[in-house]
């Protein structure tokens, strides 16, 4: 990691016990990875424990080739109990008091943070106040810049968010991805229930001064809005394994794209591509296929 257009994932690193066994999982750790897969300088940022997990956790990273800053702290390493219903959408139990809560701001994330040139982040890993202080110390040393992406994938799971961290986080990003059901809540948190799902993209995307805003629906397509812009594009149809991981792979697809100079449209289409190919397999880091990530 010499350069300085690293693209950085940056929160919660965990297992997913999925009913045919652990996966590792992990939003920051799936965006990072599947950045790599397109060629790209990632970096995974998160804690771990001092513990069997911890250490799989690690070994696991250095199987993927994936690099990774995550310190080692004394609390347990992060598990989510992972059901599934009938059509492959995943339900969570997510452990707290782990050690992705507890995430420090050390001298080398310091100097990370100054060669990032894209960093993905959310809001489950801020439920703690130790992690929240350090990714957003690491948003603000970050280098300002019309090619710097700042990207919130709020990421909504059980109570684990407050409107306070939300308004924060939206302030300091630039790109905001949410789905449907997230936006449902943010609305009703917010004070604008009743306006349309578009129309109330269009309120954030001025409110927060942000260069875009993606809005995934499920199988009812995937939006992204730019100032005076929107772009759409349909959910392909796919026999769904699971969705473990199916947003973070548009995220980190969408990225790609647009760091390697897409158009938005040519990005969006990526990512939907993308995520419709994860959704076939099982868990949230399978190998991409080399007719989506250019790469031979």
């Amino acid at each position: 990691m010499n350069n300085n257009n690293i693209v950085v994932g940056m929160g919660e690193a965990l297992w997913d016990v999925l009913p045919e066994g652990k996966k590792l999982g992990g939003a920051p750790a799936n965006f990072a990875y599947h950045v790599s897969q397109f060629g790209l300088s990632s970096c995974v940022v998160s804690a771990v424990g001092d513990d069997k997990l911890g250490a799989e956790i690690l070994e696991s990273f250095k199987t993927k080739e994936l690099s990774a800053m995550v310190e080692t702290v004394p609390y347990p390493t992060g598990t989510v109990q992972v059901t599934l219903d009938d059509a492959g959408v995943p339900c969570y139990d997510i452990k707290e008091g782990v050690a992705w809560d507890n995430i420090p701001y050390t001298m080398s994330l310091d100097e990370l943070a100054r060669r990032t040139r894209a960093v993905c982040f959310g809001s489950l890993a801020q439920r703690s106040v130790v992690s929240r202080e350090t990714i957003n110390r690491f948003l603000d040393v970050m280098p300002c810049g019309e090619g710097q992406l700042k990207i919130f994938d709020i990421n909504l799971r059980q109570n684990f968010y407050t409107k306070e961290v939300l308004c924060q986080s939206m302030r300091k990003c630039n790109i905001l991805k949410i789905n449907d059901e997230e936006l449902v809540t943010i609305s009703r948190l917010f004070g604008y229930p009743g306006i349309d799902l578009q129309d109330k993209c269009w309120i954030l995307l001025g409110k927060y001064d942000l260069k875009m805003l993606i809005l995934t629906c499920g199988v009812n397509g995937s939006y992204v809005f730019t100032p005076g812009r929107v772009s759409f594009q349909e959910t392909p149809r796919v026999k769904v394994a699971d969705t473990v991981g199916a947003g973070d792979s548009f995220t980190a697809a969408f990225v790609s794209g647009l760091l390697k100079g897409m158009p938005v449209e040519d990005a969006h289409k990526l990512a939907v591509c993308t995520s419709a190919y994860v959704c076939t397999q099982n868990g949230a880091m399978p190998v991409l296929p080399a007719e989506l990530t250019g790469i031979r």
